[in-house]
């Protein structure tokens, strides 16, 4: 059996939206520079007879980059399957899924919040009548950077926690976050609301009578 590898690259995309929405993640897009990096990488892989993410001396992110894909955060799985009948399309796609699936680290990638785009590249091995190997490419672009800044305003220092990890922020001054992701903002003190800062905003801490505080969202 041969597969048609252009569908097989199109049959793990679905898969991984499909496993996304089982966990309540959003679906990713196909994007055309990450896969012209996987595919490229996948043909310099099964060619080389090498398999790891740094083989060609280069780290994921600056293949992606050097595709045309700038990028916030990148990240890569890598599957390699052989069977001397070969694998149908459907077959190949099923295999390297079901192997990301069960590795731990490759795992948390299919289920990576905070990415938004995904990109196949499979090539076949020539030292072997059925060996494949993918490269899945996973990205968040440099254009969905997210900034925000949080003002003490307050007359006293201010704790808060971004994600969990608590900081505290000085009277009368500004700080400014720049993450690759989502982050989850609260405000102990003020409010038990928990925020998820959009690019650009502002969150101002002021007094409000003699005892409480007031979060400003800008």
């Amino acid at each position: 059996m041969t597969p048609d590898l252009p569908k097989t690259e199109m049959a793990i995309v679905e898969m991984t939206n499909a496993f996304r929405k089982e966990n309540a993640l959003s679906a990713l897009k196909a994007d055309p520079r990450l896969a012209a990096a996987a595919r490229a990488y996948a043909k310099y892989l099964a060619g080389s007879g090498k398999f790891a993410h740094e083989a060609d001396g280069q780290k994921p992110a600056q293949r992606a980059e050097a595709a045309g894909y700038k990028f916030c955060f990148v990240a890569e799985n890598l599957a390699m399957d052989a069977r001397r009948s070969g694998f149908s399309t459907r077959e190949l796609a099923e295999e390297a899924i079901s192997g990301w699936k069960k590795s731990p680290p490759h795992r948390a990638n299919l289920l990576r919040t905070g990415i938004t785009d995904v990109g196949i590249g499979i090539a076949k091995a020539p030292d072997h009548p059925g060996k494949y190997v993918a490269v899945q490419m996973f990205g968040l672009p440099e254009s969905e950077r997210l900034a925000f800044s949080i003002e003490n305003m307050s007359g006293s220092a201010i704790e808060y926690r971004l994600s969990g990890k608590a900081h505290t922020l000085s009277p009368g001054k500004t700080i400014t976050y720049r993450s690759c992701g989502s982050m989850v903002l609260t405000f102990p003190a003020a409010t038990s609301v928990e925020y998820q800062p959009v690019n650009g905003e502002r969150f101002t801490v002021r007094p409000q009578g003699s005892n409480k505080l007031v979060v400003e969202r800008k």
